[in-house]
Order: structure tokens, then sequence, then C-alpha cells
């Protein structure tokens, strides 16, 4: 019991920054449609800006500096910069292939992927950048399972950002816009809703989920490096289909079971396996579930409720 309970608490720490990056994919696809698989990218210049920050502060004054003082900082750097990212795709790169084919929009979004990390590889290069371990391990025990601080704040920060998200999309006037233009852009326009400026705020928001990602990832590994945004852009993906994509509550769902899965999958079944299938092998259950929604339930979980779109 205390095994599964320690997985589960890699799970929902884990799943919790995965619902985080699907919530900027579903909210993209439920107002226009577009798999933005360039947001993974997004996420790693989150955590290499964050890093290079947190780097800049250790360097600094490697004793007196403050943890809150160096991530905040980093965090608030790194927001305005992904934000800044995904604007510009969707203005130059995504706006003018409106109207497009599908499949000239998602060749987009790959090629934007592409041309991020390379651009991330000149700026930091191909090595690993370490993040500081300036956060204060303290670890706390339920039983013989331990959950340290960063979790609690992984965990419950992304809990609140959820929750706020959710107001927003359901109490203001922005998320009546958004879920108007995701029902039919045609008549929300026609209505008065600006349609630029509402999926220009959905980029902006879901490039905000991401930088906060970005920082989560890299305090929680201790390492970014170019390349970490297309396998987690993958699994976020796979989150959002399992909830069920363009359903927010879906988003959070499918983030938040989608990592116990992994967790489970390589604690017990890397045991029965003699260590085959453990950590080193996580991904592949990401991939199986992948494969079984789309072949048994596409719309996922929730469905997707075009209302609630958003």
């Amino acid at each position: 019991m205390d095994i599964l309970l320690q997985q589960l608490i890699n799970g929902v720490t884990v799943g919790s920054v995965y619902a985080l990056v699907a919530l900027g994919y579903t909210m993209v696809y439920g107002i226009i449609g577009l798999i933005n698989f360039a947001h993974g990218d997004v996420v790693m210049v989150g955590a290499m800006v964050a890093t290079s920050i947190v780097l800049a502060f250790v360097g600094a004054d490697p004793t007196g500096v403050s943890a809150w003082v160096a991530v905040g900082s980093a965090l608030l750097l790194a927001m305005p910069v992904c934000m800044a990212l995904g604007w510009t795709a969707e203005r130059f790169a995504y706006r003018p292939l409106r109207r497009a084919p599908r499949l000239a929009a998602l060749i987009t979004a790959i090629g934007i992927s592409i041309i991020i990390q390379n651009i991330a590889m000149m700026i930091w290069g191909r090595n690993y950048l370490s993040f500081p371990h300036i956060i204060e391990a303290r670890v706390f025990s339920i039983g013989d399972a331990r959950i340290s601080t960063l979790q609690i704040i992984i965990i419950v920060a992304a809990a609140a950002i959820m929750t706020g998200l959710t107001l927003l999309v359901h109490r203001t006037r922005l998320g009546t816009a958004m879920r108007a233009t995701a029902q039919n852009r045609e008549v929300a326009g026609l209505m008065g809703v600006n349609i630029n400026t509402v999926i220009s705020a959905a980029f902006l928001i879901g490039s905000l989920l991401a930088a906060v990602a970005g920082v989560m990832v890299a305090a929680y590994y201790g390492v970014a490096q170019y390349t970490m945004g297309f396998i987690l852009g993958l699994k976020a993906f796979t989150a959002a289909v399992l909830g069920g994509i363009g359903n927010l509550a879906g988003a959070m769902l499918g983030g938040l079971l989608l990592g116990i899965i992994e967790s489970l999958g390589a604690g017990y079944i890397g045991d029965l396996t003699n260590g085959f299938f453990g950590s080193n092998y996580q991904d592949v259950f990401s991939f199986i579930v992948l494969i079984l929604v789309l072949v048994f339930r596409p719309s996922g979980l929730l469905g997707e409720r075009v209302g609630d779109r958003a």
C-alpha cells in the first residue's frame, strides 16, 4: 500500500505538469481546430530561460541567493518570453493559414517546432543545463511514502492555475468570447466578438501555462535541454486526447491520469519484468494509452462538449 501511495504521489506530480501543457493544446484546438505541435517547444524555451536566470543568480551569490527570488525572477522572465513566442507563431505562421486545409497548418506547426528547437540549440548549445537545487529539500512522510516540498509546490500551484483558468473561461467576458468562438467563429464575429483577439488570447494563455510548466519540469528533474519539448509535447497531446481534446476538464483529467498510469506502469510492471519495463521505458505506457484511446474512444474520456470548448 505504501508503494502504491508513493507511485500515486509521483504520478500526480508529473500529471499536474502534463495537465498544464495539455491545457495549451486543448484551448487552441477547441477554438481553431489546430494541433499546435510547437507547444512542447514553448515549454522547453520556458525551462531554458528559467534555468539560465537561476544559474545567473546562483553564480552571482551562491550562498546568499533566495530560492523564492531566483525562481520568481526566472518565472517572471520566462512567461513574457514564452507568450511573445506563442503570439508570434500565431500572428505570422498560423493566422495566414486559418482558412487553409488543416494539413497545411499541421505541417506549419511541425516546422515551427523544428525552428524553435534549432534556435534554442544555437542560443544554449547541445548540452544539458543543470537547474540548481536551491529549493529547500524538505521531505514529509506519509507512512512509508514520501513527498517533497517541491512536489507539494508543483501540485498546489498546478491546481490553483487550473482552477483560475476554469473560472476565467466560465466567469469572464473573455471566456464567454472564447466559448462563443469555439462554437461558431462566423456567428461570434457577427455578434461583435473580435475573433483575432480571442485566438491571440488563447495562444497567450497557453504559452503562459507552458512557461510555468517549463519552470516546474526544470526544477523537478534538475535539467533542461533543447530537445526536451518534443516528448513532453507528445505526452501532453496524449493527455489531451485521453481526456477529450477541446475540453478543459478533459485535459486536466487526462494529464493526471497519464501521470499516474506512467508512474504505476514504471513501478509495478517494471518489477514484474525485472526492470525491463522500468522507468527508462515509461514513455511506452504513454503511447500505448494514446493508441488505445484512438482505437476504442477517439473522443476521449469526457468526449467533446462543444459548449465547454475554449
